[in-house]
């Protein structure tokens, strides 16, 4: 399993609006922390099918999905969502400039919602979540830089291992696990929203042409090598090459200190979600 923690691709420019969302987002998910995560918030500021596809009022309809953007259901799905922001963002951001990016972003947030609702135009559960519109930056990354390496940690059994992991393999795998689990998004009752994961990635791949700078190219050359880890060992070596020890000397390689460090951090996260889901069900 992968866990993308940063990329080896550093941007020009300062991606003042990457920060200006993952800041907007962070101050949302605190208000609704005072509020104890009130479900009216949701339905207020949610995006919800059956008034979109009813709306008599065009500009009143896409208000919904642009608040719905910067509203989050719980500490994972807004650590997950500002995470994928904050790794791909700046450089897709870089790659179009800050005026185009603010677009691009909110077309692909709105290109998964639509599509989202679509699948049953009658419902009347809201969608909340910047997951759509970050799908679209993930889609563009695709495109621009598949061969950047991605640093993930990787879980083997009781260890963890940070590796360079190609950016198209980590995309890949993650809009693939978005198809299988398509039949989740078919339940009325609610979930996760994969049709809005895949309509704002499939919004991203096709509006990066267009909105990317003329000197910008596509599939950009990798920075760094892949299947490195942070010890310096290369994965991609033939297994001839490898001593009977390298295996085991590479997971042993992450201190124990490390490995506390993130399982503890993981620990925490659950402990707090679990207050947090006490509170929303009240």
């Amino acid at each position: 399993m992968f866990f993308p923690i940063s990329d080896d691709n550093p941007s020009n420019s300062s991606p003042l609006i990457t920060f200006m969302l993952i800041g907007l987002c962070l101050f949302v998910f605190f208000l609704q922390i005072l509020s104890e995560m009130n479900p009216a918030i949701y339905y207020n500021f949610g995006f919800i099918a059956s008034n979109f596809f009813n709306s008599e009022s065009f500009i009143g309809s896409l208000i919904p999905i642009i608040t719905s953007m910067f509203v989050h259901g719980g500490f994972a799905h807004i650590i997950g969502n500002l995470l994928y922001l904050w790794i791909f963002g700046d450089n897709v951001e870089d790659s179009m400039g800050r005026i185009r990016f603010i677009i691009f972003y909110f077309l692909c947030g709105a290109s998964g919602a639509i599509l989202q609702g679509a699948v049953d135009p009658t419902s009347d559960v809201p969608m909340v979540g910047a997951s759509g519109a970050i799908a679209g930056v993930l889609g563009a990354y695709l495109l621009l830089f598949p061969r950047a390496n991605v640093r993930c940690l990787i879980f083997i059994i009781i260890f963890i291992q940070m590796i360079r992991v190609p950016a198209f393999l980590v995309l890949g795998i993650w809009i693939l696990g978005q198809f299988f689990s398509l039949p989740g998004s078919l339940d009325s009752s609610g979930g996760t929203a994969y049709f809005a994961h895949i309509g704002g990635f499939l919004a991203g791949m096709i509006l990066i042409p267009f909105f990317k700078k003329t000197n910008v190219r596509l599939l950009q050359h990798k920075n760094s090598l892949a299947w490195e880890t942070e010890s310096g060992f290369n994965f991609s070596q033939k297994k001839s090459k490898l001593k009977n020890n390298d295996f085991l000397e590479l997971n042993i390689h992450l201190s124990f200190d490390n490995f506390r460090f993130y399982n503890k951090w993981l620990k925490t996260l659950k402990d707090v979600n679990k207050v947090m889901s006490k509170n929303s069900m009240r």
